[in-house]
């Protein structure tokens, strides 16, 4: 018997267990009833060949078995199911349009979800946890619940997915001796910390307590790093022992698949070219169990400087129909991207550092502002045919608006500001972000740090490669040039008198995967040399434009007219004018260089005129009618307007091979 009663909970007329008080009035007619019932149930159960992929996550009498692996199928409470799955991240996405994301995967014909967890995000702070607003995670796996949506849950602590860090906080690094993804004391106790309030949010959301999560996935891709040989199993006994009941899974792709596996959990494989053999191959590696694609990749992320990465849709959904008909289950990743909002977007370095754009549109199913492409109707007419009935109807597209161009009318300089927003710390040597006394000990994590010091006469300026990720230089208040990974030296002009040598460096993103994780400290990570000299007695200005910061910045008295001709850094002001009920929209900075985009105090992300990405995606449920103010950090080259537009522009495309 099937009772409706979503994640469950004890109301009016509720009994504890969830279910309505009339199932426990006696009676031998109800009884008989229900007996009945049951049977009628039990016949269409048979007469769909016990097919439970099309079975909603509501609240089943009597769950004791849950998920399970058993021979070549999986089980869900003893009849044989599939996982069609999709993965969207709450975190990427508002919170008001969780819902919509959702149904429009179920109308897709999809049946599970599946969903990383940011650890940097809901531990921001050591000791202080968030799980509220649009990071309540239990809130966002009640909305799966709701729609009719299992739940595979993928907690990490390491999540790679393009994410700064792979998820991991950057106070971690704090530790110079700090040994990421291993069973180093100072990570584990971390993660100890942080898997005990996690698993207490999302326990009794298991199956087998009347929630939607049907599995639970142990790390991710740890055979592509492979640094510790007992660190899978140390994390599998963090799940179980926090009271994790459900199947375990690990995932991998074709390289890291033996060194990844951990007992007790079912491997599951990662890929985007179906290779002849591979699935075979996962099933050599664990015999006699289900096969499943943990992550399928619909598209590929893009980075600054290169092209906005699409992948065929009709290549994807013959590829996906091959993976079916093996018998095999199989993940969208991802089903909807999203946006890496505020500064959060990860990067890779391997010949050469790549930070990954603020758009995680992914050439995905849905596009970042939750549209529908045509891998969603090549999809769904393939799921239609194999779940056999009609599928939901797909929910309306919401409008989009272009508000034209917005003038920027005010505008102040980082130099003038500066005194009266941040307090310098003082220091001899240079240190990275992650080292400086902010953040109640916790160091800085993100955006830009500012270090300024005397010039002691002219030469060249030596970075020893020790700027992470970009700096620009100036001489006072005039342009030097900029340092990064290539460009490691300048030329310092001579001169007489006091003058100020100016590095702001930019935190361009952390890397996400590969075995560099540990030496991700941004900032100068080192000594700069004046010639032979190494720099000393420096001031540092911590920017990493939290609310707090912007809330001084707005109300500061230094405002100005934007004059004919300016640079930057500097921060401008204009005016987004909504008439009527907003809608979302596309920001495009056409004659700016670098920087950041601010709208009512939320951070939109970055742009960078070498593209791919032109346009920043600004959600309706950030913008309110009447007047939305938005504030543009300009590092370098401004523009005097924003053009507000109806379609985003994500830049020149290359095909995926």
């Amino acid at each position: 018997m099937v009772v409706k009663v979503g994640v469950p909970g004890n109301g009016a007329g509720a009994r504890p267990d969830g279910f309505p008080a009339m199932w426990a009035c006696g009676g031998r007619r109800r009884r008989r009833l229900l007996g009945g019932v049951f049977l009628l149930l039990l016949g269409a159960v048979v007469v769909r060949r016990f097919n439970w992929s099309d079975l909603v996550p509501m609240r089943v009498w009597g769950r004791v078995l849950g998920l399970q692996a058993e021979d070549s199928q999986f089980l869900l409470e003893g009849l044989p199911f599939r996982i069609f799955g999709g993965s969207v991240h709450y975190f990427r996405v508002p919170r008001e349009y969780w819902r919509d994301r959702l149904l429009k995967m179920k109308a897709c014909g999809l049946n599970t979800l599946t969903t990383y967890v940011p650890w940097n995000l809901h531990e921001a702070t050591r000791g202080k946890f968030d799980f509220t607003g649009n990071l309540d995670l239990q809130a966002f796996i009640r909305t799966a619940a709701d729609v009719g949506l299992w739940v595979i849950l993928r907690p990490g602590p390491y999540i790679c997915s393009e994410w700064d860090l792979g998820g991991l906080p950057s106070w971690l690094l704090q530790d110079p001796d700090m040994q990421l993804r291993t069973n180093y004391k100072g990570f584990t106790e971390a993660v100890d910390a942080y898997f005990d309030r996690l698993m207490r949010k999302v326990v009794p959301l298991q199956y087998k307590k009347g929630g939607p999560i049907i599995a639970v996935q142990v790390e991710n891709e740890y055979g592509s790093y492979a640094q510790d040989p007992n660190y899978m199993l140390y994390i599998k006994m963090a799940l179980i022992s926090r009271g994790i009941v459900e199947m375990l899974m690990t995932s991998d792709n074709k390289d890291g698949l033996t060194a990844g596996l951990v007992e007790g959990a079912l491997a599951t494989v990662n890929l985007q070219k179906l290779e002849p053999g591979l699935l075979v191959y996962l099933n050599t590696v664990q015999h006699k169990k289900p096969t499943m694609v943990m992550e399928y990749w619909t598209g590929w992320f893009d980075s600054w400087g290169g092209p906005h990465n699409i992948f065929d849709a009709d290549e994807m959904v013959s590829t996906v129909e091959k993976i079916l008909k093996t018998g095999a289950s199989i993940n969208l990743y991802m089903f909807h991207g999203g946006t890496n909002f505020g500064f959060m977007n990860g990067a890779l370095h391997f010949e050469e550092y790549k930070a990954d754009v603020t758009s995680y549109d992914y050439d995905a199913v849905l596009t970042e502002a939750g549209d529908y492409t045509s891998k969603f109707f090549k999809l769904r007419q393939l799921f239609s045919k194999i779940v056999g009935e009609p599928l939901p109807v797909p929910p309306m597209v919401s409008t989009k608006a272009s508000y034209g161009a917005i003038l920027m009318q005010q505008y102040v300089s980082l130099w003038e500001v500066l005194p009266s927003l941040v307090e310098p710390i003082k220091l001899e040597h240079p240190v990275s972000m992650e080292k400086l006394e902010v953040n109640d000990g916790n160091g800085q994590a993100y955006g830009y740090i500012l270090y300024e010091t005397v010039a002691p006469g002219g030469g060249r300026l030596y970075s020893q490669n020790h700027v992470r990720d970009r700096a620009q230089v100036f001489l006072n208040s005039l342009y030097m040039g900029y340092l990064d990974y290539t460009v490691q030296d300048l030329p310092i002009p001579n001169g007489q008198g006091y003058r100020l040598l100016r590095i702001l460096v930019e935190n361009c993103g952390r890397v996400n995967y590969g075995l560099n994780l540990n030496s991700q400290r941004k900032g100068l990570i080192g000594d700069i040399l004046l010639n032979q000299t190494s720099l000393r007695n420096f001031k540092i200005y911590s920017l990493e434009m939290k609310p707090g910061f912007m809330e001084s910045l707005r109300e500061t008295t230094s405002w100005g007219s934007v004059p004919d001709s300016v640079e930057g850094p500097a921060f401008f002001r204009g005016t987004l004018k909504v008439q009527y009920m907003p809608q979302d929209t596309f920001l495009k900075l056409e004659g700016w260089e670098k920087g950041v985009v601010f709208v009512n105090g939320q951070n939109l992300g970055r742009y960078w005129k070498v593209g791919p990405q032109e346009t920043l995606y600004l959600p309706k449920t950030w913008l309110h009618q009447g007047d939305n103010e938005i504030v543009i950090f300009e590092e370098r080259l401004a523009g005097r307007i924003v053009q507000s537009m109806d379609l985003p522009f994500l830049g020149r495309t290359h095909y995926v091979d």
